[in-house]
């Protein structure tokens, strides 16, 4: 049984898709896929709608987003049980990992909107600075397509549909079709929170309907999900020329120094790579420990590793995996590491007596042929490389087409700083890690095929409007100096002021 298939098409043609719950593989609903032309519609009354939306100032706007955190809230219960449902998270990771963030990243962004977006000026620099004055303003780029993955399907809709409505943007948010609902919240407790209806809306659908957006003529795209889509969404936008952000896969990696605190260390990876079923785009997904201290870090995780409760019920650990077709990815890649050598220590296993699960699996004496240390595992999985030196670590952490994020633990916090900066990747944890996306002060994003762009940090929040100059000149004279006609004066003039400003000592004061 698969977790999304393909239902008789409706009357109207329009297709069907029905959707079991990872927990227990039961039916939990059904979507209709949104047609072209059901998104150009959509968009053709978000441009409508967008313009009074715009019109209202930020804090007008900041304060109905706002009002979105009482409506989860209110409905967190029923949030909770659709994410259950979609996804077969615990309920402690349906509060840690969807509801709290929501919450935060809309009470942040919407108290730093005013601020962030607030017209202003600046000073202008140099040899213009009596000549001309700059103001700068904040225009909203239009409509926005949101697409959302099902791995984080309500907090990863909430942060960027935020900030693209306190910009000023109508935003559609197509999410997955494999947790459609627990996405679709964040649009209804917008709406609940005063946000018109057709300045946010949801596009239920698969890759047809992602497709029809961003080719739909919208403004901005902001993409949550694979290399392979996203490298797609990536060349249709530059082919548009239209910005996107694009948040894409990870292999993050945890160097464990000697002098680490070890048994929080052994704590973190366990925790770091069973998050969400493993299920975290900047989870832990490569352990590298210094061989002096690896069989005491051993030792711990693998006790921690075997006590894990998973399971369908309240009272467990780790929930179910989300997707049957990442069920098949994880057991290639621990079936890789199994004949390549590699210790399978605890779990290993495929478990479909209750749901789609993975046993929560330890791998020890992994090596770097290994595909369970190259492609991404998306899997409750811990594997363990023994290293001989912190050079070694930073080689092997950088020898990855990954880079969006990383973990240094020591007890030298200088040291794990130093190391931090010679880690490629986005951003990187000292002493913790799985925790950069949640803070919106940090600028979050990848490199190498990671992503593009900064989902969080001021950039991001600027990011969906146009930041517009306006230079204005102060003195209102009948013509400037260097118009025309050019005359010998003129030139002159020109390259006085070339040899004043930038020839002698006097530079310093106009820069």
């Amino acid at each position: 049984m698969a977790i999304v298939e393909a239902l008789e098409p409706r009357a109207d043609g329009r297709r069907r898709l029905g959707l079991r719950s990872p927990l227990g593989e039961q039916p939990i609903g059904e979507i209709t896929v949104a047609t072209p032309e059901d998104v150009a519609d959509a968009i053709r009354r978000a441009r409508v709608a967008q313009k009074a939306w715009a019109a209202r100032t930020v804090e007008e706007r900041a304060a109905i987003v706002n009002r979105a955190i009482d409506r989860y809230l209110a409905h967190q219960d029923d949030i909770i049980a659709t994410l259950r449902a979609e996804t077969g998270k615990t309920r402690a990771e349906c509060v840690f990992m969807e509801l709290l963030p929501s919450c935060d990243f809309i009470n942040y962004w919407s108290h730093r909107a005013p601020k962030d977006l607030a017209e202003h000026k600046r000073k202008i620099h140099g040899y213009l600075r009596p000549l001309k004055r700059l103001q700068v303003a904040y225009r909203p780029l239009g409509v926005v397509g949101v697409i959302t993955p099902w791995n984080g399907p309500l907090s990863l809709a909430t942060n960027p549909t935020a900030q693209a409505l306190l910009a000023g943007n109508a935003v559609l948010l197509k999410p997955s079709e494999v947790t459609p609902e627990s996405s679709a919240w964040a649009v209804r407790c917008f709406r609940e929170a005063g946000v018109p209806d057709d300045v946010v809306q949801v596009l239920y659908g698969d890759g047809e309907t992602g497709a029809a957006l961003v080719r739909g003529g919208i403004d901005k795209i902001s993409f949550t999900g694979s290399v392979r889509t996203g490298t797609k969404i990536g060349v249709a936008c530059a082919e548009q020329l239209i910005p996107c952000t694009l948040e894409l896969g990870g292999k993050d990696a945890m160097i464990v120094c000697a002098d680490a605190n070890v048994e929080r260390a052994a704590r973190g990876a366990v925790f770091n790579s069973m998050l969400n079923t493993g299920q975290v785009c900047m989870g832990v997904e490569r352990v590298y420990v210094m061989e002096e201290i690896a069989d005491e870090f051993e030792r711990i995780v693998r006790e921690q590793v075997a006590a894990l409760r998973y399971g369908p019920g309240e009272d467990v650990d780790i929930g179910a995996v989300f997707w049957d077709k990442q069920l098949d990815i994880i057991r290639h890649h621990v079936d890789d590491a199994r004949k390549r050598g590699a210790t399978i220590d605890v779990g290993g296993d495929v478990d479909r007596s209750a749901g789609v699960f993975y046993k929560p699996t330890l791998l020890t004496n992994v090596t770097h042929d290994m595909e369970i240390m190259r492609e991404e595992t998306f899997g409750p999985i811990v594997a363990i490389m023994r290293v001989s030196s912190e050079a070694e670590a930073i080689r092997l952490a950088n020898d990855s087409e990954y880079g969006l994020s990383a973990s240094v633990w020591t007890k030298d916090v200088e040291k794990g700083i130093r190391i931090a900066k010679q880690i490629e990747a986005g951003s990187v944890c000292i002493n913790d890690a799985t925790l950069a996306y949640g803070v919106p002060e940090a600028p979050f994003g990848g490199l190498k095929k990671s992503g593009l762009g900064s989902v969080n940090g001021l950039g991001a929040l600027r990011s969906y409007s146009h930041e517009l100059p306006i230079v204005i000149d102060r003195w209102g004279l009948d013509k400037e100096d260097h118009w025309y006609p050019f005359t010998d004066k003129t030139v002159r003039n020109l390259e006085y002021t070339l040899k004043y400003v930038f020839g002698t000592k006097l530079r310093r004061f106009f820069s």
